[in-house]
């Protein structure tokens, strides 16, 4: 409408699918155009907010992709991506938002997104601890861990735990969350920097430099000689392999991810299924939105641990939504240390 106000709209888009490979910068480009700052008058329960952090994580190489019969949609050519963030509302005509509510959920890779299906997004009630902890810690990563560890693992204390991308936005919680258990737990990762965090800030009682280890199955040996009861599976491929032949009787498996796997052609042989029979190994593929009915319950266990300094979380921001693409690829190469996110504007 006429003399309303009206903003730049920085935004990142898809120039196109990318169906193998490691993705580039160039597959992504930043556009710019303009957004008025109110929701249309004819959009019902809908909300305007402003991007202020932005979640770079694993799935989202697979929307990169043509994808048919996911559980999550492609990414559109021309238009913005997607994935989760922080947010301040501007404006709305929802009953359950108001201005300067803050929130986190699913949201565009732009300065403002107009969101017209307010259910993905999780209203922020506590905002004495850093508001990008809703990127990690307390938004999908943090409760992809519990969920993974707690509801999937069934862990008791004194098992052996073994977590694969262990210095990630996941795995450096699930290996606390284990160490808190009363478990002993052991992590990999892909160099010395990630290494000393896992065993000096995360406290985890053993970790190797996967990149290191010419025998994954030695490796594994040497860190678990009575074999592993939990596996954290971020990985895939080779790991998930010598896992397999590690796992001690009534082992389980959560299998979060595979980003071994994400930019290959032809996926990796697994060779070693068969021990799951001899040894009753449960294996369970989980989506963290099957559980965030439990997040109210994930928010009473860890805002006190946050608080009386049990959890440690690494964080590795991008600043500018212009250095975004360049940040999301990172991830395939472990170029980021701790939990990647990108800041988009600081108020």
């Amino acid at each position: 409408m006429a003399g309303e106000e009206s903003a730049r709209n920085k935004q990142v888009v898809l120039k196109n699918h990318v169906s193998a490979g490691l993705p580039k910068e160039s597959d992504m480009e930043i556009k710019e155009s303009s957004i008025q700052l109110k929701v249309p008058e004819a959009t019902k329960d809908a909300i305007l907010v402003k991007n202020l952090y932005l979640s770079c994580d694993p799935y989202m190489r697979n929307r990169m992709k043509k994808l048919e019969g996911s559980y999550v949609a492609s990414f559109q050519i021309g238009s913005p991506i997607s994935g989760y963030g922080v947010a301040k509302v501007v404006d709305s005509t929802h009953p359950g938002y108001k201005k300067g509510d803050l929130v986190w959920g699913m949201t565009g890779w732009e300065e403002y997104t107009l969101i017209t299906a307010p259910e993905v997004l999780f209203k922020i009630q506590h905002t004495d601890v850093p508001l990008t902890y809703y990127t990690g810690l307390l938004g999908m990563a943090g409760m992809t861990a519990y969920a993974g560890f707690y509801e999937v693992c069934s862990p008791k204390k004194g098992e052996y735990v073994y977590v694969s991308a262990a210095s990630g936005a996941v795995g450096q919680l699930v290996g606390q969350f284990a160490k808190l258990l009363g478990c002993y737990v052991v992590g990999s990762a892909g160099s010395k920097e990630k290494i000393d965090l896992l065993k000096n800030k995360f406290g985890f009682d053993a970790a190797f430099n996967y990149k290191e280890e010419p025998d994954l199955d030695a490796a594994l040996k040497r860190c678990f000689p009575e074999g592993i009861d939990i596996y954290f599976e971020n990985v895939g491929g080779k790991m998930l392999d010598a896992v397999l032949a590690n796992m001690r009787v009534h082992g389980r498996i959560a299998a979060c991810g595979m980003i071994s796997q994400y930019n290959n052609e032809q996926l990796d042989a697994v060779h070693n299924l068969m021990y799951i029979v001899p040894k009753r190994v449960r294996m369970q593929g989980f989506i963290v939105s099957d559980f965030y009915h439990l997040y109210p319950k994930y928010l009473e266990t860890i805002i006190p641990h946050i608080k009386e300094g049990k959890i440690t979380y690494v964080e590795d921001k991008a600043e500018g939504l212009e250095n975004a693409p360049a940040a999301l690829i990172g991830l395939f190469t472990g170029r980021n240390v701790g939990k990647q996110l990108v800041v988009v504007s600081h108020d």
